[in-house]
């Protein structure tokens, strides 16, 4: 099977050129062509939100070159210790991003050379030492744009597994149009567009994100019939009071990326299905390439809180607490999913790229949670999300369910205490919001550090950015 279906367009918001059939096919053809030219090993391929970066990732998959998908807006000095650790043969993209998206100076051993087909490229002068796996399509960085130094590394039969069980899942067919409502360099956003692209869909490719009325601008004018989005989009919306009635050719939403709010899951579900749509709860990670399970729209509002059942080919286990894994219903632990889009293993440097297959397509996803009779898998959290209040050990995940009603809130470990930020709570309501936890768990109120805080800090790809959070602790 290959990544790009005989009728896939690519729909280009800003100049409205529509992109398909034979002249798709000329087009992949000559970068794949380009691409192949370029000296052996992986690629890296700065992408952001245009047609050209499409082409170059979609053009690497069919020409069987490892990619790493990177952020146009990368820091040069975190680019270049990726170029130092992974020595790529070429770095794709150089114009991606606009100006102020620099790469950052010509690494030490690379050629600048203009490609008709790539752009300027940068092209490594020597070989590598290290040859990456024939196996291996994909690599995306584990934490976005953090500069976290370890790759996800992604076989073809991993992508394209992922990408036919989800349109599989959602009922994706060559009649869809499915907005770039996320980065590429994102997994869901690359999920995303491989799913469609496998369908043989339309990929509307329009910059700017949900908040943007040029976004809605591109929806409306070419008939968007999907759109997918993070916790932090469906809360913004939320808060906005936005309703895709407003955009007729709009039937089904999506969700990944974190825990949303049920209410709000509960509000969107009721607007997309009194609308004629319908509202999927996804859950995933970067490591199974990225999306695991699905929540059939028909389940809402019943099963409100899980995240499904495993995609086709995919299943859920639970470690007990023996550490054997079980089925059974109602049994708390971590969740394990098996399924062929389970990554190869991570990569920290060149010579892992040439590892093989290292998980046996088991991943130990790091969640806590169960399963219920029909093996909907309902999480609680994340197994290292624990803080300590006065020596208690304490799920972070937990603390959180107790105050979302608050609105979006996120805590942190502290010292011998959990701290909470709340988003647009007042600063005089924190003290009675830690006074209610004090009194739920029968704990002192000064293991609650409750602050108010205008907007929780987002990562370029839509997640809480934890990290700085913590580091206000």
């Amino acid at each position: 099977m290959n990544l790009v279906a005989p009728s896939t367009r690519l729909i280009d918001s800003a100049t409205g050129a529509v992109l398909g059939g034979d002249e798709l096919a000329d087009r992949l053809g000559r970068v794949a062509v380009a691409l192949g030219n370029l000296p052996a090993g992986v690629l890296f391929a700065r992408s952001g939100l245009t047609v050209d970066a499409v082409l170059r990732y979609a053009g690497a998959v069919e020409a069987g070159r490892p990619v790493a998908l990177l952020d146009p807006a990368l820091d040069p000095a975190v680019l270049a210790d990726f170029v130092r650790r992974f020595e790529p043969a070429a770095v794709l993209g150089l114009a991606e991003g606009g100006a102020g998206a620099t790469p950052g100076d010509l690494p030490k051993g690379y050629r600048r050379v203009e490609d008709e087909a790539l752009g300027p490229v940068w092209v490594r002068e020597t070989a590598p030492a290290d040859q990456p796996h024939p196996d291996l399509a994909v690599l995306l960085a584990t934490s976005g744009s953090t500069g976290d130094p370890k790759f996800v590394r992604l076989s073809r039969e991993a992508v394209l597994a992922n990408a036919t069980a989800i349109a599989e899942a959602l009922s994706i067919g060559p009649d869809e149009v499915a907005p770039t409502s996320l980065p590429l360099y994102y997994s869901f956003g690359m999920s995303v567009l491989n799913s469609h692209l496998a369908a043989g869909a339309a990929i509307l490719v329009v910059d700017g994100g949900v908040l943007a009325r040029e976004f809605w601008q591109a929806v409306q004018e070419h008939g968007a019939t999907s759109l997918a989005g993070v916790p932090y989009n469906y809360e913004m919306l939320h808060r906005i009071r936005w309703s895709p009635a407003k955009y007729p050719s709009l039937r089904t939403l999506t969700q990944a990326g974190g825990k949303l709010r049920d209410e709000v899951i509960l509000a969107f579900h009721e607007k997309i299905s009194t609308a004629g749509g319908r509202f999927h709860v996804m859950w995933g990670c970067t490591e199974a390439g990225p999306r695991m399970s699905t929540l059939p729209a028909d389940a809402l509002p019943d099963r409100v809180g899980s995240v499904g059942p495993a995609l086709a080919g995919g299943s859920f286990n639970v470690l007990d607490a023996d550490g054997a894994e079980t089925s059974e219903p109602g049994v708390v632990g971590e969740v394990v999913y098996r399924g062929p889009n389970v990554m190869m293993g991570y990569a920290e440097g060149s010579a892992d790229l040439s590892r093989g297959d290292e998980q046996g397509g088991v991943l130990r996803t790091g969640d806590l949670g169960h399963l219920d009779e029909d093996g909907f898998v309902w999480l609680r959290g994340r197994l290292k999300r624990f803080g300590k209040i006065f020596g208690i050990r304490v799920n972070l995940h937990d603390i959180e369910e107790m105050v979302r009603d608050q609105g979006p809130v996120v805590a942190v470990s502290g010292p011998d205490k959990i701290v909470l930020f709340l988003e647009g709570i007042e600063p005089d309501e924190c003290r009675a919001v830690a006074g209610r936890l004090a009194e739920r768990l029968k704990l002192h109120r000064s293991g609650f550090d409750v602050r108010s805080i205008e907007r929780l800090p987002q990562l370029p790809n839509g997640k809480i950015d934890y990290r700085s959070l913590e580091a206000q602790v």
